[in-house]
This record gives C-alpha cells, structure tokens and sequence, in this order.
C-alpha cells in the first residue's frame, strides 16, 4: 500500500498486519490472516529459542530468582494492616491483612482460587476508612480491564457491588459512606474516562451496582473538543475529610490544568461549580486539602515556574495562582519526583544524580528529617493523611525490595526494618560505578555500571545495556531479579540516565520530546560508545533492551546503529511512528511524540521511525521482538510489521543472527503475568542474548 505524507509517497508493504482496519473506534482486530501469520512466527522462535545449549541451566538458575518473595507496604485502617504478598512458586501476590503492626497475618484474596490458571491478577486494593471491608481490582490475560470488587474483611464474604470499565482504585468518604473512582464510560474506548461518585447502601448486604452512580468530572468528546477528547483526561484527589476533590485535566504528558471542588455540595445539588487552580500546570504530583489553623489549605506539588519541583499551598476559599506560596521551595541539587501527605506533614522523595532521597516536613514548612535509606537506590513511599505511620519500599541493584517503616515526627530515630523476604543474592559480591560521559551535542549523561566485584572486563565482557528516556519515567538504581544471575555468568549490566526521563527535573523530560525526541536516541547510542572507548566491551559482545517507549529506543537504536549491536530486543514496542495514534490510547502520547497529521512533525517522525528506517541489504544484528495480543497500550502490529520487514531487509544470516517475533496470546503490556509466564520470557531473552554474545 502506497500513502502519500504531505507530499511524500511512503510504501508499506505489511499495512494488513495491522489487522483489520475498517472500524475506526476499534482499530486493528486481529483477522484470519494475520493470526496464521502470527502463529507461524512464535512456533519459528520457540523452535529457535527452545532448541539452544543451556537452555536448562539458565532456566534452573533464574527460576529461583524469580521465586524470590516479594511483599508491599501495607495500607493501614483503624489498626488493620493489608498488603500483597507472593512467595516461591505462586503464580499471582495474593491479598493479606493483620490486625495491628505485627499481627497474624491472614489470607483475604488468592487470585488463583478465582482462576487456577494464574492469568487472573488483583491489581490494586482500597480499604474503607473503618478498616471493615476492602474494595480490590482485578483483570484476566494482561488486558487491564480492572474491575472493582467489594467483600466483608472479618468473613471474606463478597458483597454485591462490582464495577466494570478499568476501574481504578476508590477512594473512601471518611464515615465509609461512598467514594469516588475513575473509569471508562466504554471499555472499547480508551478516551471516554469520567471520574465518578458512588454513594454505599445503608447495609453493605443490600442490593448494590454502579447504576446510580454520579459523574462528578468526565473526558470531552471529540464534538466538544477534538484535542482534549484524546489527551489523558479528568483525575481526582479527594481530600481526608471527604469534602474537596481536587480535579485534574491532563491536557499532556507533562502538564494539566486544575481545579477545586467542594464534593458535599455537588452531592446536595448535583451542580460541579468548579474553581479553577491553575491551568497548564507541568508535573503535578501529589496535591489535596488540609485542615489547618487558618482554615482548609490546598497543598499540591508543581514543577510550575520550578522545573525542579517545589511543593506549594494556597486558601482552599481562593486556591489560585495567586495565592501561591512555596511550602517546600526547589531545589537547585535534587528534583523532586513526588510528594505524599502524611498527619501534619509532607513526606518529599528527590531524586538527586538519579537516585532516591526521602526527606519530611512539616506543614510550616520545617524540615524534620532525612529517612535514612540503606544505600543509593530507589524508594517508593506509602503514606496517609490521618497517619503519622509511613512506610518506604526501597531497593538497589544489589538490595532486593524491602519494606520500612518510620515515624513522620523523627524519620530518622524509628527507621526499622517491616519485611523483607529473603534472596538468594549477595549485594558484596556486586559492584556498582556512575560513570558521566558526553552525548552527542556535549549534554553530559550519567549512567550505572554493575558487574561482579573484581571484574576486569579487558574489552570483551558480554554487556547487556538498557534505557528508557520518556514520559519524564525515571530509570534509577533498583532490584531486577534476573540480574544476579547475569552478573554471575560475568556480565556487565548498564543503565544510562537518558533525556526525556525525569531524573534530573521537568527540563530533562521536556529535552527528549517531540522534534527533540532524537536526543533520547543520540544519548543512548552514545553510551554505547563510551562501554566500547572505555574498554568494556566491543559491538560483537553488546547487547540492548529495551520495552514499551523504551522498545521505540532499541528499536530507532537498531536502525540508526546496525553495527553497533550484536543482539537487540525490542519489547512491546511502538515502532510505526508515522501511523501509532490509530491504535488503542496512543492518542494520549502525541503530546510527547508529536502525529503524522501535521507536516512538520511528520517530518521528524519519519526521519527516526524505526519501521521506516529499515533498510534493505543491510546486516541487521539479531533481533527478539515481544508483543502481548491483549496489549490495550502498545497494539502488537508495531513488532509484527517490523518483524516481517525486518526479516526480508537483513542481509544477515538468519541461522546466525535471525529476527524472531514472539506474540504473547495470554498477555498485554506485560503487566500481571503469572510466574510461570514471567519465568518463561526471561529465560527466552535472556538465553537469546547469551547466544548472540558467544556465552554458552
């Protein structure tokens, strides 16, 4: 098929592996043909992957890993405590809750007992204030399509209230009365997001269901505004007390516009009378409503005339702009990455040279302390208003996820220890440098190296390198449970801190966006360099990885620099960059890409397009492309047109360097794979790659 680009002729020749076109709204549904197609190309790679040396030992040695516990901050209610949990060879985290810190632990949920097959996952959970009963989510075969379910805590009864449509998880009134969610008004249609209120019947046991339910806030439709229709849309924060709901419209990927609702009396009148905040607000994080002395405080964190991130507070009776004031000013040596509310206080995570720092302060603006974390690495905090109690999960290249607790009023004194499972890993044993080198117009880019400890590379060490440089995501030090055995079998591992991610602030991202997209790929390409210069490693022995956006990286990385890669694997990728906003959300990432539609940004799209960049004749290194069937993100055509171009462009011996595509009929975008699964693709990618490097 022939396309003419504002005057440009482009051919695609593998146009019907989108699938089936036809209906705008439900673009790409597999057809007879491409499932055929589809079918012969996973049965050619497990041939292939299955068929290699060593597959056995490199299983036997991940499997362990994989099967190492793991276990998150609990969310505590009036004394109850509930969490996830998985251990050893449990396909899914099952649910768990404690009465008190260090009470019996108690099984509430096992998504295996609801699906034996173990493609069931419960995705998030959402207690009610009084800690009696549990809102949980769940979805089947990675689709996302998350559905809210409600049982009794005490007897584990379900109760008769579920609610389709993606749901995301609830927030409660503080009596239990209600809460407020996100959905989707039509599943099928990722633009049609609406923020609802349902109010809980006066007996949880009474007939219960969603169809009264009051939309509070909701997506545009294309009538009304074609650009809004397809951004990211409404969200709402609902403050301690119940009363306010913080509204947000996300009009990009790195800004959105504001506004304060009074909740008890839309619910009177049923009137959402709206007062605006801000508009074009970059990098809101955490923000809501506080009582304070002086009245009810809107506390919200802004990287607005801060591109280092601030956190700020206004009178909730006149929360504009204006009335601005810094709580926590920015910083020039750290930015921040979020902030959460604990009981008279805001817990502030910094990411300073790309990794964790979790500092508190008061709502003076006082700062009380440093959580002491373990080492560098990152850390994800669990707080909530009506608590002093918070909780981090931290973990490093060598730490795996640990979970601990402290006191906001002294963070450092009463640091200790909740969970941690044990692991089969020894964090002496690894070494971890961060490197700077120049990309290619001078930026300096910092980057991780790990190795085992005494490694001597000499040139010649297997090198798996891996990036992601988007959606101001930040890629810092942190446990990847298949990494052990890579760095045992003499491997050197590196992470390099690429523009478009958020570790160094709003203007990092903002530098690796749209026309300057190209950026992302130069300061990757250059980090390979610096492995080779610095005597790590050489092309013969480099391998890349990358998923999603980050698939877009090895996938532009692939075809700008064939000879500079051995192995690329290309993951639930987006590769056709002329044609991705068609299919499923990618509407909401044009903001960070830019579309086709325009001339001038089809310009720079085409010219890194990694479908459009193949080339024929030239020698490709092997290739591992992923996609899931159920992606409701990335649709899979992206890996299925680049595979069947790819394969008939290389010039490359497909014995010794062959582009296989693997179509994952039982998952998506990756998230909640059963074990087995997850099992199963990091000994293929992984043993693909310790072919390709002459490991086995």
């Amino acid at each position: 098929m022939t396309d003419v680009w504002h005057g440009h002729e482009l051919v695609d020749d593998y146009r019907w592996l989108e699938g089936d076109v036809s209906d705008p709204t439900r673009m790409g549904r597999v057809t007879p043909e491409v499932a055929a197609w589809t079918d012969a190309q996973n049965a050619y790679t497990r041939a292939v992957l299955d068929g290699l040396p060593g597959r056995a030992a490199v299983e036997d040695r991940l499997r362990p890993l994989l099967q190492v516990g793991t276990v998150t901050a609990p969310v505590e209610r009036a004394g109850r405590y509930f969490y996830f949990r998985r251990e050893g060879e449990q396909k899914q985290a099952r649910v768990y809750w404690r009465e008190g810190l260090r009470g019996e632990e108690r099984l509430l949920v096992d998504p295996e007992a609801i699906d034996p097959s173990g493609l069931t996952t419960v995705t998030w959970l959402s207690p009610s204030p009084d800690g009696r009963q549990l809102a949980y989510g769940t979805y089947t075969a990675g689709d996302e399509n998350t559905k809210l379910e409600l049982l009794e805590v005490d007897t584990g009864a379900k109760l008769p209230l579920e609610i389709p449509n993606k749901v995301r998880a609830p927030q409660w009134l503080p009596d239990g009365s209600g809460f407020v969610y996100w959905n989707l008004a039509d599943p099928q249609d990722a633009y049609t997001g609406r923020v609802m209120f349902h109010a809980r019947p006066a007996d949880a046991r009474e007939p219960d269901g969603p169809d009264g339910d009051l939309v509070v806030f909701r997506q545009f439709t294309r009538e009304e505004d074609e650009e809004l229709a397809t951004t990211w849309g409404p969200s709402g924060v609902l403050s301690h007390d119940g009363r306010w709901l913080l509204l947000s419209y996300f009009v990009d990927t790195r800004s959105n516009d504001l506004w304060l609702l009074d909740l008890e009396a839309f619910r009177r009148t049923g009137a959402a009378e709206k007062v605006e905040v801000s508009r074009g607000t970059p990098g809101l994080g955490m923000g809501t409503v506080v009582a304070g002395p002086d009245g009810d405080t809107l506390v919200l964190s802004t990287y607005k005339g801060a591109p280092n991130g601030r956190v700020v507070v206004a009178p909730a009776s006149d929360p504009g702009e204006a009335n601005w004031r810094d709580l926590v000013p920015e910083r020039e040596d750290a930015s921040l990455d979020h902030a959460y509310l604990a009981k008279g206080h805001v817990v502030v995570n910094y990411l300073h040279q790309a990794s964790h720092r979790v500092e508190v302060f008061d709502l003076a603006g006082r700062r009380v302390g440093t959580v002491p974390l373990p080492m560098l690495g990152s850390a994800e905090v669990t707080a909530h208003e009506g608590s002093h109690e918070a909780f981090v999960t931290f973990s490093s290249f060598a730490h795996p996820p640990a979970v601990y607790r402290f006191d906001v009023r002294d963070p450092e004194g009463t640091f200790e220890l909740w969970e941690q499972p044990e692991a089969p890993v020894d964090p002496d044993a690894v070494e971890v440098k961060q490197v700077a080198y120049a990309s290619w117009d001078g930026t300096t880019i910092t980057m991780f190296v790990v190795h085992r400890k005494g490694l001597e590379p000499g040139g010649d060490a297997p090198t798996l390198l891996t990036g992601y440089g988007g959606f101001g995501i930040s890629r810092i030090p942190e446990f990847v449970a298949t990494l052990p055995q890579w760095l045992e079998a003499g491997g050197v591992f590196a992470l390099p801190n690429l523009r478009g991610g958020g570790e160094y602030g709003d203007a990092w991202h903002e530098a690796g966006t749209l026309g300057r997209k190209q950026n992302v790929f130069d300061d990757f390409i250059a980090a390979a360099e610096w492995l080779v210069d610095a005597g790590y490693t050489r092309p013969e022995r480099l391998a890349i990885y990358g998923g999603s956006n980050g698939g877009l990286l090895t996938g532009a990385a692939l075809t700008q620099r064939p000879d500079l890669f051995r192995a690329v694997i290309v993951a639930v990728p987006l590769l056709d960059m002329l044609r991705y906003q068609h299919f499923l959300m990618a509407r909401y990432w044009v903001p960070e890409y830019g579309s086709a539609e325009d001339p001038e940004q089809f310009e720079w799209l085409r010219a890194y397009s990694p479908y459009h960049r193949v080339e024929d004749g030239v020698r490709y290194p092997a290739v591992l492309l992923t996609a899931g069937e159920n992606d409701t993100r990335v649709h899979a055509m992206h890996a299925r047109k680049m595979a069947a171009r790819l394969q008939a462009a290389t010039a490359s011996d497909p014995e010794a360097a062959p582009v296989l595509l693997w179509v994952d009929r039982s998952a998506g975008h990756g998230q909640g794979k059963p074990l087995d699964l997850r099992l199963r693709d990091a000994v293929d990618q992984r043993i693909f790659v310790m072919w390709q490097l002459g490991m086995l």
